[in-house]
């Protein structure tokens, strides 16, 4: 893709959006809802979105706006060292979620793979996808606008169908808590996701024709769409008793459907995660062709599913909330609170602004233990704004430049 030319409409983004919501991965964390019954995941589901899909739009508002990349953005408050840290981190993220999406979409693949063809082979279904996201990238702009396009009106024909077999199971919604999850924990899982797109939603809204239009439709797009996945995972759940995407897929006895949604939705989500980590890394080595390093990711990102246990699903996302609520918390205070909007050149690290996250890291992990009816990832980021906020003017000169 040219980042250079493409410019991309309101439709456009919610495409984009509504595709990259129709997960796997959203499917499952909406899975693990279920002890909280239907009425009560239902609430945890949309309450989280909205707030987690505000926070996305705030971040999303600085690339259209400034044009640019969103970890190029953290040297506005962090200067050029600090954003190569949070590249490096980024890019661990964005690797750990190829991984999960490849092996997930393999793994639900294969289950049904069984059942209609007799092929047992994860490995394979794995190599599909892969091969497919290295497509989707290779043919630029053409697979990020109008392919897509295509793809996201394929996915919701085929999520409507399953919507109708779903919610055709009248008992779902007499399913009630059980008590085993808090509402808090069950918001945080509803918060984080959206909040996983945080380092990488500017990567596209920096391409965006009209602010307003670019921004409405990235939030409508992931809004509606990951709602809709996280309650029919929560719906599934709750009708199959088993959080498991394949045995899921499968209960609903849906046969070539299913294994369409599996796999387009796997491609058209892990498409963004591979690219934006090319975008991340020319953060750090500007001569690189993004969709070059985008197409590696995608192989590093199958090797690491196919060889390395992907299995502690819960804490990769906590360890997300961790890291990337508090830098954002810093990002989003110093654009909107403090007007900070340029880069500049001569910074080199802002050592206060890094203390600061740190112990925002570290406030995350002592909230978490605090069970709070808000989840961990809000409770962090507005307590990390107001210490930032505090500390700025104290902290201002705790840098390094070069003249």
């Amino acid at each position: 893709m040219n980042e250079q030319k493409t410019i991309l409409g309101g439709w456009s983004f919610f495409a984009l959006w509504f595709g990259a919501a129709i997960s796997m991965a959203e499917i499952f964390t909406g899975g693990l809802l279920a002890p909280l019954g239907f009425s009560d995941g239902i609430k945890a589901i949309l309450l989280g979105h909205l707030i987690g899909g505000v926070i996305m739009l705030l971040a999303g508002y600085i690339g259209a706006h400034s044009k640019l990349p969103a970890i190029m953005s953290t040297r506005i408050s962090f200067g050029v060292y600090g954003s190569y840290l949070f590249s490096l981190l980024n890019v661990l993220q964005l690797i750990g979620w190829t991984a999960v999406m490849i092996i997930s979409g393999g793994r639900a693949a294969n289950e049904l793979g069984i059942a209609l063809f007799g092929l047992d082979s994860i490995s394979i279904w794995a190599g599909v996808i892969a091969f497919f996201i290295a497509l989707w990238i290779a043919l630029g702009k053409v697979g990020f606008g109008k392919l897509n396009v295509v793809a996201v009106v394929l996915l919701l024909g085929l999520t409507l169908v399953l919507c109708g077999v779903v919610f055709q199971e009248g008992t779902l919604f007499t399913h009630t808590n059980d008590n085993t999850m808090s509402f808090g924990l069950a918001l945080e899982l509803s918060i984080i996701m959206p909040l996983s797109w945080l380092p990488l939603v500017s990567d596209y809204t920096r391409f965006a024709k009209a602010k307003k239009t670019a921004l409405g439709g990235t939030f409508l797009g992931y809004f509606i769409g990951s709602s809709l996945m996280y309650i029919i995972g929560l719906s599934i759940a709750l009708y199959a008793k088993d959080a498991s995407v394949g045995s899921m897929m499968m209960a609903l006895q849906l046969g070539f459907v299913a294994l369409g949604i599996v796999l387009l939705s796997t491609i058209t989500t892990t498409f963004l995660d591979a690219y934006s980590a090319g975008v991340t890394l020319v953060n750090v080595f500007p001569k690189w062709s993004e969709r070059s390093v985008a197409l590696g990711m995608t192989f590093i990102g199958l090797l690491v599913a196919l060889f390395t246990p992907i299995e502690q699903y819960e804490t990769f996302l906590y360890a997300i909330g961790s890291v990337f609520g508090p830098l954002f918390a810093i990002v989003l205070s110093d654009y909107f609170m403090f007007h900070k909007r340029a880069i500049v050149p001569t910074l080199r690290l802002h050592v206060g602004t890094l203390l600061v996250w740190i112990l925002g890291v570290f406030m995350y992990y002592q909230f978490q233990t605090m069970n709070l009816p808000l989840g961990t990832t809000l409770p962090t980021m507005l307590a990390t704004a107001v210490l930032f906020s505090i500390s700025k003017k104290f902290l201002e000169q705790w840098t390094w430049s070069v003249k």
